[in-house]
């Protein structure tokens, strides 16, 4: 079995806070698994700098936005880290699936969360969502 893998999510304001806080309150995760990060009020170098300090060994980094301050941090900050993957569009039912399964290689997570997190986007009433919604989400 491989190290069990480390989360860190980067955010806006205090998004990343409350993730992380919800992710611990439903699974009693603790300790340095799963770290939030805030770009508020702090340069685009020393984001990064705090994203970099978070991945160790295979690590991955949750990302509110795929542009913006966190979004490029985070692959700023990933690059040169061969276990880390950047996962973009964080939201609570992928936290929850890493907290859940994180002992699994990264090869085996990123999919399963990458899956738990599209199939927790829906709409009601269902005829909102597009049949390319639905095929998606695997409904």
């Amino acid at each position: 079995m491989s190290d069990v893998v480390r989360g860190v999510v980067v955010a806006h304001g205090t998004m990343a806070a409350g993730l992380v806080s919800a992710v611990r309150e439903i699974t009693g995760l603790d300790g340095e698994a799963l770290v939030p990060i805030s770009n508020k009020g702090i340069s685009p170098d020393a984001l990064a700098a705090q994203v970099r300090a978070g991945i160790r060994g295979a690590t991955i980094v949750f990302t509110d936005l795929l542009s913006g301050s966190c979004g490029f941090a985070a692959r700023r900050s990933g690059k040169d880290a061969p276990d880390c993957v950047i996962i973009t569009g964080v939201n609570l039912p992928m936290l929850l699936e890493f907290a859940m399964h994180r002992e699994l290689p990264l090869q085996e997570l990123v999919p399963k969360i990458l899956s738990r997190a599209r199939a927790s986007i829906t709409a009601s009433p269902a005829h909102y969502e597009t049949h390319e919604h639905r095929a998606a989400s695997g409904g």
